[in-house]
């Protein structure tokens, strides 16, 4: 199973694909999609949508995971925000992914053991969980969207498992 994690952002789209097999993690590829601040909001949108469609046709993930937009104080932000995480999810969705969704403190608390985790803490987790990731240089968005990959993999494990016990 190949997953992508995806970390919105209209500057910064983060991504990061990982392989899971039973409950073996390893380090695919990362990168962000980075989008000129001097262009127009919709000339953005179809940067990071271009972006993420070579991504997943490049790396051919099986399923995505996408992180929520956290509540911002600035609404003019959490839209714009919005509106990129919007273009994420339809990237996803157009190649025929399935797309779950967390939110950041669960991210977190997947890899971390904390919700409220630094950035910091994440990108060195990410790192111990991840063979294969070595010095592969990895920033902040890269890191949150290899770490929502794991949480992905965590949760859909546990949910398949819950579901296998039902039936």
């Amino acid at each position: 199973m190949r997953i992508i994690g995806l970390d919105p952002g209209l500057r910064l789209t983060g991504w990061g694909v990982i392989d899971v097999q039973g409950n073996h993690l390893r380090f695919v590829a990362c990168g962000v999609v980075k989008t000129d601040t001097g262009l127009g909001l919709a000339q953005r949108l179809v940067h990071i949508h271009q972006g993420l469609v070579a991504v997943i046709g490049d790396r051919r993930p099986d399923e995505a995971a996408v992180e929520e937009t956290f509540v911002n104080r600035n609404p003019a932000s959490a839209l714009k925000l919005g509106q990129a995480r919007g273009v994420v999810m339809l990237a996803a969705a157009e190649a025929g992914l399935a797309v779950a969704e967390y939110p950041p403190n669960v991210i977190k608390k997947s890899v971390v053991g904390a919700g409220h985790a630094a950035k910091q803490q994440v990108q060195m987790m990410v790192r111990m969980l991840l063979p294969g990731i070595g010095e592969t240089p990895m920033g902040a968005d890269a890191a949150d969207a290899l770490a929502t990959a794991i949480c992905h993999a965590h949760h859909r494990g546990a949910m398949a498992r819950i579901k296998e016990a039902v039936s």
